[in-house]
């Protein structure tokens, strides 16, 4: 497949917004919220213009990534230090699996790197970002807000020690926490679409 890569443009925004529904539809609980989470992330004062990218594919755009600014509260000093993260990372269901987010992720991990910041953290599964460089954040000292640590919580310095002796929670960011009322506004923009419950699993609003 011959994927091409380019900034996301004002008129890709309708587009990239349903695309990011559809890939995470009842994919981690019913229905999904990552839609308005990259519709309000492009207004906000933490977004990373410079690393939002689309993915294209016989001149339909098939994925998305964003980059959003973040934190590590240093828990020894009182300090913070800017770090970025990224996500919703999304790909048409039918195209998945085919490497066009891997090419997202590297691209604008290298961009990253060239724009000097120390350090990308996210949420995600290990066993996919673990190929990219990313490792538990344990082996850096650094939780979340909670002090907890997690197995999806992961962090790949940009540059040799970028993160030593820096340790302390990750701060996201309000940008990621969703209003249910606003998204069920949100969602009437959309055609309908079944949100499905498994009797075997218990999802949390």
């Amino acid at each position: 497949m011959e994927i091409k890569l380019r900034l996301e443009e004002e008129k890709d925004y309708n587009t990239v917004d349903n695309l990011t529904r559809e890939a995470f539809w009842n994919l981690y609980k019913p229905g999904c919220d990552e839609h308005l989470i990259i519709h309000n992330m492009r207004n906000a004062h933490e977004f990373v213009k410079e690393l939002d990218y689309v993915a294209i594919y016989n001149n339909e755009i098939v994925g998305n990534i964003v980059y959003a600014k973040s934190k590590i509260i240093s828990t020894i000093k009182e300090k913070e230090y800017d770090v970025l993260t990224f996500g919703p990372l999304s790909v048409l269901p039918k195209y998945q699996n085919k490497g066009i987010g891997g090419k997202l992720v590297n691209h604008t991990i290298k961009l990253s790197k060239e724009m000097g910041f120390k350090a990308i953290i996210i949420y995600g599964n290990p066993k996919y970002y673990e190929r990219f460089g990313f490792k538990n954040t344990k082996e850096y000292g650094i939780t979340d807000m909670e002090g907890n640590y997690h197995d999806a919580l992961m962090v790949l310095e940009l540059s040799s020690n970028a993160l030593e002796n820096i340790k302390g929670k990750f701060f996201e960011g309000e940008i990621y926490k969703v209003n249910k009322e606003e998204l069920e506004a949100f969602e009437q923009r959309f055609p309908y679409k079944e949100k499905l419950v498994l009797d075997t699993q218990i999802f949390k609003e």
